[in-house]
């Protein structure tokens, strides 16, 4: 009886010490002296160079997060495990423990609240129209009869059809797999037109092989807040985290950062993406705070 007791108390212990780590990020990572950093393969914001190698603007602020967090638990060494997820799979990766912190280019909105928490805003973005610069494209009420793409599990199409210039607006939608697949239809003329983040639309036309071929055109249809992602009901880590963004801030590392990316040439072609800081994001930036897009719509 005895043994039977003692083996229900470690079984017990071992389920809380399971569960406890769940939802103890810090603990989780301090005991495994490894982390999993959530990553995109062609983001604006974090994308691949291939074999592994994953870059970007929100990739290395990622890395540097998890640094300090390395830093404040005491660890002589840390592992980070890169994981690309998608704009389908990236939610479920973070909320089943797959993906510890996911740092690519996700909206903060009310409904991602209920499953999810996001550190604070590190970029707001605005959702854009992409085209062939000889299109005849300049603005919503030319996308009448013309075949748009969008990436599969993302929000800007239905951004487009919620637009107040969209009214009468007939346009054919087609989905790319990911942000490549969906520019791609653009570039083999599947598609007129590529609705989607600003910066990701302006990394895509760099990375092509002829960027003065395209141009981003027409009315801002949405601002959108973009942060990391990581688990719900976990305030250590939530709070471990965004102290150091709010340091990256503040020491001006952040900016630095985002010239790096989006204001000097980049790999792999070495283009210049060529985005301005927005005063959109230096705002988020001034006022660290982690509101959905909805408090964004109110403004």
């Amino acid at each position: 009886m005895k043994k039977h007791l003692l083996a229900v108390a470690v079984t017990a212990l071992a389920a809380g010490s399971a569960f406890a780590q769940a939802t103890d990020t810090l603990a989780k990572i301090k005991a495994s002296g490894s982390v999993t950093l959530g990553v995109r393969e062609s983001s604006g914001l974090s994308y691949t160079l291939g074999n592994g190698k994953y870059v970007g603007f929100h990739t290395e602020m990622g890395e540097i997060v998890l640094a300090d967090i390395q830093k404040q638990l005491g660890l002589p060494k840390l592992e980070v495990k890169y994981q690309p997820v998608t704009s389908q799979n990236r939610i479920p990766l973070v909320t089943n423990g797959t993906v510890d912190l996911e740092c690519g280019s996700t909206t903060n909105n009310a409904a991602r609240q209920k499953d999810v928490a996001f550190a604070v805003t590190t970029y707001v973005e605005e959702v854009r129209i992409a085209t062939k610069a000889n299109s005849g494209i300049a603005s919503i009420k030319d996308l009448n009869g013309k075949t748009v793409a969008t990436t599969t599990g993302t929000t800007s199409v239905q951004t487009l059809r919620k637009h107040e210039r969209a009214g009468g607006i007939d346009f054919k939608e087609v989905f790319g797999k990911d942000h490549a697949d969906s520019f791609l239809m653009v570039e083999t003329g599947r598609a007129d037109a590529f609705v989607m983040d600003g910066s990701i639309l302006a990394a895509n036309i760099s990375k092509s092989k002829n960027p003065a071929d395209y141009k981003i055109v027409g009315e801002v249809l949405n601002v959108e807040p973009i942060a990391c992602m990581l688990r719900k009901d976990d305030p250590a880590f939530k709070k471990a985290v965004d102290d150091s963004i709010k340091r990256q801030i503040k020491d001006g590392s952040l900016a630095k950062l985002y010239d790096k990316w989006f204001m000097q040439p980049v790999p792999p072609t070495n283009t210049k993406i060529g985005l301005p800081l927005s005063e959109a994001t230096k705002e988020a930036w001034a006022n660290p705070n982690d509101k959905p897009m909805e408090d964004y719509a109110k403004k």
